[in-house]
């Protein structure tokens, strides 16, 4: 089969199309033909190294299609379920062998490259918003890159959850999907200080939560949009990893937190993964939940969609779709 390997890592150049093994399901696995995989920042920090993998690795972590077959002791899935996963390495492939309680049948109607665009950043922004910090009715958030793949789930959930929104983006154009997505006030920060535009915005008291998953550009003026014994979450680090800081200004800036999420730590149980992906899914296949895909784009072209998605210049999702 083809897949998307790395054998050293580096800049998109080290992501290389190889012939492969097909994988043989091993014990509690199943074996998914991927109909399309998600290109997510995730997949970044593996191929540069920020977050460990051993060498070398078929990079992707969330992937569609259908099951083709399960290995021994495998309940729950079968061949000829059409399913959606993320967590294991090696989505950007013709074929995944996978963890079986990872997967999750897909709702009637709903197709691969949909389930594909929305399960890992889908969850992402549900526990964000549900669970790290639970929003409430008339609470404000700031939620940086608020047209990219999660930042517009995430607005869209924290208006269900009744939540007035400030979004952060670079351009107009951003900035009009972000309005669409629900956001309530818009930030354009390559022409305004977003820290002094979330003070004026909020009569200088500054809002209950910070969704960060830009990291090191914006960090420290995050912490000064937020309220006293408010929230910054640091789900990413786009802009590259923060750098060691004092945690007394913390205290200084209105005894503050700060939490660094994970998804994994949200789904790591069958019971909290298929709830969360059931109330994504849910919602994707009533409609209550819009999705924007970017590009839909062939999986040789891992290394564009690398560029791309780091170049900040995208809005909504990436996909790779296998031959």
């Amino acid at each position: 089969m083809k897949a998307i390997r790395v054998h050293t890592t580096g800049g998109p150049e080290v992501l290389q199309m190889e012939e492969v093994p097909t994988p043989t399901p091993g014990r509690g696995e199943a074996l998914v033909k991927i109909e399309a995989a998600g290109v997510n920042y995730t997949d970044i920090y593996y191929r540069v190294g920020w977050t460990k993998a051993a060498l070398p690795f078929t990079v992707g972590v969330e992937g569609a299609g259908t099951v083709q077959g399960v290995g021994p002791e495998v309940s729950g899935v079968k061949e000829g379920d059409r399913v959606v996963y993320t967590g294991p390495l090696g989505a950007y492939a013709e074929y995944a062998a996978v963890p079986a309680w990872r997967l999750v049948r897909l709702p009637g109607g709903t197709d691969a490259p949909s389930a594909a665009a929305v399960m890992l950043q889908g969850m992402t922004a549900h526990y964000l918003c549900h669970s790290t910090y639970p929003l409430k009715e008339g609470e404000t958030a700031l939620v940086h890159a608020a047209a990219g793949g999660v930042g517009l789930l995430l607005v869209q959930m924290a208006k269900m959850r009744g939540a007035r929104v400030i979004g952060t983006v670079s351009t107009e154009e951003k900035g009009q999907l972000a309005h669409e997505a629900g956001a309530d006030e818009v930030i354009i920060y390559t022409k305004v200080d977003f820290e002094a535009e979330t003070k004026r915005l909020t009569a200088g008291r500054g809002v209950q939560v910070v969704y960060d998953s830009v990291g090191k550009t914006t960090f420290e003026k995050s912490m000064s949009c937020l309220a006293p014994r408010g929230l910054l979450v640091l789900f990413g680090h786009a802009s590259g990893p923060v750098p060691p800081f004092d945690p007394q200004i913390l205290n200084a800036k209105g005894s503050l937190f700060l939490t660094r999420p994970t998804l994994g730590n949200h789904t790591a149980t069958p019971e909290e993964l298929n709830d969360r992906a059931g109330d994504v899914l849910g919602w994707v296949a009533s409609g209550r939940l819009r999705l924007r895909v970017e590009a839909a784009m062939p999986l040789g072209q891992a290394a564009e969609a690398h560029q791309r998605l780091a170049s900040r210049g995208t809005a909504g999702k990436l996909l790779l779709l296998p031959p």
